[in-house]
């Protein structure tokens, strides 16, 4: 019979090495981030992904009115394969304050947001905040979200095409 001591330090050794395989194989991990590595990283979830073909794309954008899906206007582009329920990506950003993240599933791998000839979404969409988009874009600051020092985590649900 071994000393209870030992019991507990094998213990506690295995807790230590399921916990750090854990956070070393957690999508998004420091070397999977994108971007050059800063004191602020972001962690995006991509929810309710139905169809895991084509890739999960990304755009962040700098709290810029002017920016926001204007083309060349992003600060960042990560794109990562789907994966149903949730795809995780994750990017590296220069500092804390306000960003935008548009995100859609590039279902044919072209590395463009597809619409229909009337201009509707012909790949699934989301935005941060997940604004209500009944007619036309959502406003800006509905959009917005506050990123601060460390790590932060945001959810964005992706919504079905419309065309």
């Amino acid at each position: 019979m071994r000393p209870a001591f030992q019991a507990r330090g094998w213990r506690a050794a295995l807790a230590g090495l399921i916990l750090s395989a854990a956070a070393a194989s957690r999508p998004g991990a420091q070397d999977a981030c994108d971007g050059q590595p800063s004191g602020v990283r972001l962690f995006i979830s991509v929810d309710r992904v139905v169809r895991t073909e084509g890739l999960m794309a990304a755009t962040v954008y700098p709290d810029d009115r002017r920016r926001f899906l204007a083309h060349h206007g992003q600060l960042a582009v990560v794109r990562r394969p789907s994966a149903a329920p949730s795809t995780e990506l994750c990017l590296w950003l220069p500092t804390a304050g306000r960003y935008e993240v548009a995100v859609y599933q590039d279902l044919n791998g072209d590395h463009r947001f597809n619409r229909t000839a009337l201009g509707l979404p012909a790949e699934p969409y989301g935005l941060s905040n997940d604004p209500p988009n009944l007619m036309g874009l959502p406003t800006f600051r509905s959009v917005q979200f506050p990123v601060h020092e460390g790590d932060n985590t945001i959810h964005i649900p992706l919504h079905k095409a419309k065309g």
